[in-house]
């Protein structure tokens, strides 16, 4: 389902959902995947600091597990048949040891080309915050330094009629955003 956009905007942009209902034997290819990482890899971020980690597994691998693992059950539920489970952390320092109060915009920025990139190869990205960090943490034996931000369930979408009731609610929902008058405060005549 196309977004309604006050203007016209990239189509990917446009078309792009994070959905629930994954193919659970479509597999992502080592192409796609290497894809993805090096598109969230060249993310702007402050200084250059490229503070992102990433933790990548693939449905039936031990680190997919591990991730999986650390999901709450809602999660659980349907991420599991997603083709891959990315666990994106970060360091929270810079490199002179000052604390690097920018890192969650970093990730945001990288996370964001993934998901971009993901459609743009068909595939679908889901990012969740539904998930126990230290439970992570020491599933995927994360260096101290790290801290861990989000996880992305990357795949092929199916049919949302293969959820059922809350899920199959927020799978057929409209898609929909604030209008833009009500988040830009200054500076366009609307």
């Amino acid at each position: 389902m196309r977004a309604e956009t006050s203007i016209p905007v990239n189509e990917i942009i446009a078309t792009r959902r994070s959905p629930r209902s994954f193919n659970e034997v479509a597999e992502i290819s080592n192409e796609d995947l290497t894809a993805i990482l090096e598109a969230a890899r060249w993310a702007p971020s402050a200084f250059n600091g490229q503070p992102w980690r990433f933790f990548v597994g693939k449905r039936g691998d031990e680190v997919f597990n591990q991730i999986l693992s650390s999901l709450v059950e809602f999660n659980q539920m349907w991420s599991k048949s997603a083709s891959a489970l990315i666990l994106v952390a970060s360091k929270t320092a810079k490199a002179d040891g000052s604390p690097h109060g920018d890192y969650l915009f970093d990730c945001g920025l990288s996370v964001a080309q993934l998901v971009i990139e993901a459609h743009d190869r068909g595939l679908v990205a889901h990012q969740m915050t539904g998930f126990d960090r230290e439970k992570a943490k020491v599933a995927v034996s994360m260096p101290e330094e790290l801290t861990a931000v989000v996880v992305i369930a990357v795949g092929v979408q199916d049919a949302p009629e293969k959820l059922s009731g809350p899920l199959l609610e927020r799978e057929t929902a409209k898609r929909e955003r604030l209008a833009l008058h009500e988040i830009v405060l200054k500076g366009l005549p609307f």
